[in-house]
C-alpha cells in the first residue's frame, strides 16, 4: 500500500473540524502532492512552503513563511490530520491522514483537496481541477461524489442546482463560512476561487439603474432573464476553461513521457 493510499474510512470515526485558512492550504497541498507527485511525497517543510505559495491552482495566492507553515503543521498534528515521518533521511517530512480525518474515499478526497486549495467554484471548474488527481470524466461522474460529501457535511451548495452550481467545503471557520454564504446570497453562481468572480468584480452588474430601456427602467423579469443568460454563459466559459486545463495537463504529461523515451533511446 502506498503512503497515499487510504485505510478503510468506515473503520475510523471522522475527526474533522473547521480550521484556519493556512491550515486548509497546508492540507490541500499535502493531498495534492501525494496524488500528483507520489515520488516526492511525503513533503519536507521547504517543499510544503513552495507548494502552498505556488501560483497555479491556488486561490488566493499566498506568501507564507516557513514559520507559518510550521505552526500550521503543529496545529494539524495535534488534530490528528498530519504526521511527521522520517523518509530514509535526516530531514523531517510530513504526510496527511485526510482519508481517516475526513472519513472519505479516493475521489471524494480529490474533490475536497481542490475545494481546500481554491475555495468555492462551479461544478465544471471543480470537475476539471479534481481530475488532475483522480479520473473524473464528466459532471455525471462528479455529482454522486459531491452528493456523498454533502451527506457527510463536508460540502455545501452555494447556489441552486443546475448549470453553474457553485460548491464549497465546510471547513471554514464560522465567520468565514457566513461570509462565503453572503457572497452568494443573491443567486450568484461563482465562488471566490473562480476566474469569473474576479472579472465580475471590475464590471457593473446589470440592474434597472445600469441598463435603462426606452420608456423606463428594466423590469424585474427582464433583469432576471439577463442574469440567467449571464449565468449560463459563465457556466459554459468555466467548463471550457476546465476542459482546456485538463488538456494542458495531458499535453504536459505526454511531453514528459516522450522526453523520457528519447533519453532512454540515447537521443
Amino acid at each position: 500500500m502506498s503512503s497515499e493510499s487510504p485505510t478503510t474510512p468506515a473503520a475510523i470515526a471522522p475527526r474533522w473540524q473547521p480550521v484556519s485558512a493556512v491550515d486548509r492550504r497546508v492540507l490541500g497541498v499535502l493531498v495534492e502532492k501525494a496524488k500528483t507527485t507520489p515520488d516526492a511525497y511525503p513533503l519536507s517543510l521547504n517543499a510544503l512552503v513552495t507548494g502552498c505559495n505556488q501560483k497555479n491552482n491556488r486561490y488566493p495566492v499566498t506568501q507564507l513563511e516557513a514559520e507559518d507553515v510550521e505552526q500550521s503543521l503543529d496545529r494539524l498534528r495535534a488534530l490528528g490530520a498530519v504526521a511527521a515521518v522520517q523518509a530514509g533521511g535526516r530531514v523531517e517530512k510530513y504526510r496527511h491522514y485526510m482519508y481517516e480525518w475526513l472519513g472519505v474515499e479516493k475521489l471524494e478526497l480529490a474533490v475536497m483537496a481542490e475545494l481546500l486549495l481554491r475555495g468555492a467554484q462551479t461544478e465544471g471548474e471543480l470537475r476539471g481541477r479534481a481530475a488532475r488527481m483522480d479520473p473524473i470524466p464528466d459532471l455525471t461522474a462528479l455529482r454522486p461524489v459531491v452528493e456523498s460529501l454533502m451527506a457527510k457535511g463536508l460540502v455545501e451548495a452555494l447556489s441552486p442546482e443546475g448549470r453553474g452550481r457553485v460548491l464549497t467545503h465546510t471547513l471554514y471557520l464560522p465567520e468565514e463560512m457566513e461570509r462565503t454564504r453572503r457572497e452568494h446570497g443573491g443567486g450568484s453562481s461563482h465562488g471566490p476561487g473562480s476566474a469569473e468572480t474576479r472579472a465580475e468584480s471590475f464590471a457593473p452588474r446589470p440592474t434597472p439603474h445600469t441598463a435603462p430601456v426606452a420608456g423606463g427602467g428594466v423590469t424585474d423579469q427582464q433583469a432576471a432573464s439577463v442574469r440567467r443568460e449571464l449565468d449560463e454563459l459563465r457556466a459554459s466559459l468555466a467548463q471550457l476553461r476546465a476542459d482546456l486545463s485538463e488538456l494542458a495537463a495531458h499535453t504536459e504529461s505526454n511531453t514528459a513521457a516522450l522526453e523520457r523515451l528519447r533519453q532512454s533511446l540515447g537521443e
